[in-house]
């Protein structure tokens, strides 16, 4: 699976194949659904708190007597109906975290990312370097491959490329070791680097399985 490859003015300066266990899985929208829906919950924090009636402050006497006023009766100022009082059904700190073993995690990765190349939404640049933080490098980037939003895949943290793209709406930045599912489907279209690709093999390549494995009694 050949790709081409763009220099940083957009320019198709030679070819490049793309790793085939990595690049063209079968899509599975079962298994990207739940990769997206594990990275979703846990970036909840589960901080949201409410107060029920025998947490808040106050209401300790009897509004008025029990009969003889005309009123209804009450025995706390501090009940669900009244103003200042205790919340019924509300949000308690909880934990919203998922488990999603790693082999799927990575599988959906490797599927998001084979999607993305079977919908031409993948560019890959000979080398993606920006000399200082300045935004006007990357719009110039993303004009001169006609993206208007995209994410940008670095091989490792690069502070250059993260502060020249943070003000472009729709376009974000991560590294290859930190890219997941959810960013991939997030975005339509993906540049990123050749060495970003190596990167990628080596966190998402199978592992080779051994000629003779050792016989089990």
């Amino acid at each position: 699976m050949e790709v081409p490859v763009y220099n940083m003015a957009g320019e198709v300066v030679g070819q490049t194949e793309l790793p085939e266990n990595i690049f063209n899985q079968p899509f599975n929208e079962g298994l990207v659904h739940q990769a997206v829906l594990h990275y979703q919950a846990n970036q909840r924090v589960g901080t949201a708190s409410t107060k029920t009636r025998g947490q808040v402050a106050g209401g300790g006497k009897k509004p008025w007597r029990q009969k003889g006023t005309g009123r209804a009766r009450q025995g706390t100022s501090r009940a669900p109906h009244w103003r200042g009082g205790g919340v019924v059904f509300g949000p308690h700190p909880r934990e919203y975290r998922q488990l999603m073993p790693s082999k799927m995690r990575r599988q959906a990765l490797r599927v998001a990312l084979s999607q993305r190349v079977r919908e031409n939404g993948i560019r890959i640049l000979e080398s993606l370097a920006m000399t200082e933080p300045q935004t006007k490098q990357a719009v110039a980037l993303l004009s001169s491959l006609g993206v208007q939003k995209a994410l940008l895949v670095t091989p490792e943290l690069d502070r250059n490329v993260y502060l020249s793209a943070r003000n472009i709406p729709g376009t974000e930045t991560t590294y290859a070791g930190n890219l997941n599912t959810f960013e991939v489907v997030s975005h339509p279209v993906l540049i990123m680097p050749v060495d970003a690709i190596e990167r990628l093999r080596a966190r998402l390549g199978t592992p080779a399985k051994p000629e003779n494995p050792p016989e089990t009694e």
